[in-house]
């Protein structure tokens, strides 16, 4: 088989979580992936992005939307709030009518905002919690309910942040969270192998998706192997080597595409 066909989507379809930005790894992943023939659906919630110092809007994930669609491919979106405990089942039954059974599951969609142990409350814990952990938790369950014999090939990818190879202080929170979908990745992914669903996270470093200052940004180009920092398509490569052919042999694992980092 040639390797243009061994990375090929063609035929399936693909539930992305939090691609409500152009410049997101959630977008890249999403484009990446039309460009090899998935279906695609993607959520969004502008309410979170309209507290970050980026800002959001739909008209972006509509515009998003659009690209995809001009790739020749079926494309759907949906906004939801992923901190609600009935998303999930919600997201997956308006996924299946509106494109059919999702074959690919990429949990893209978090919470962060900084804050060290001196900062943070129990509420922020819960906000943390709530989407980063539950959410995901809850919309692997879903997917892997659903995904039934005699259907083989599933795939689960997880976002993840190399906080267990590097401190994230002044990010208790999130890295508390991210590391808890480290080990949902790997006993997963112990469960799921049965029935032909791989689980993997990719952590892809500093990554600029419009956060960066350029103070910031210069700083980690000097402490750059490559010298640059990540883009949102290096994490839309690796997702597409996740999801394809090439990557049935790989489960349970936390790919550190991070450029040296």
């Amino acid at each position: 088989m040639r390797m243009d066909q061994l990375l090929s989507l063609k035929g399936k379809i693909a539930l992305i979580t939090g691609a409500s930005r152009k410049q997101g790894i959630g977008a890249a992943i999403a484009l990446q992936f039309a460009q090899a023939g998935a279906d695609i659906f993607i959520t969004y919630f502008t309410p979170y992005d309209q507290l970050m110092p980026w800002g959001g809007s739909q008209e972006e994930a509509q515009e998003l939307l659009a690209q995809l669609r001009s790739l020749s491919v079926r494309a759907e979106a949906m906004e939801v709030d992923l901190s609600d405990p009935a998303s999930a089942s919600k997201l997956f039954t308006v996924a299946e009518v509106r494109l059919g059974a999702v074959d690919i599951l990429v949990n893209n969609a978090a919470y962060d905002v900084s804050l060290d142990i001196l900062s943070l409350t129990a509420e922020q814990l819960d906000a943390h919690y709530q989407v980063n952990v539950r959410a995901a938790t809850l919309l692997c369950a879903e997917f892997v309910r659903r995904f039934v014999p005699p259907r083989t090939g599933g795939r689960i990818i997880n976002l993840t942040s190399g906080q267990s190879i590097t401190p994230m202080p002044d990010n208790l929170p999130y890295a508390i969270t991210k590391g808890a979908v480290e080990a949902l990745t790997f006993s997963l992914a112990a469960f799921t192998a049965t029935q032909g669903i791989t689980v993997n996270a990719i952590d892809p470093g500093p990554t600029d998706t419009g956060w960066m200052t350029p103070e910031l940004r210069v700083k980690l180009e000097a402490q750059a192997p490559f010298g640059r920092v990540g883009l949102p398509q290096d994490a839309a490569h690796t997702a597409l080597f996740l999801a394809s052919d090439l990557a049935a042999w790989v489960t349970g694992q936390i790919i550190h595409a991070r450029g040296g980092f």
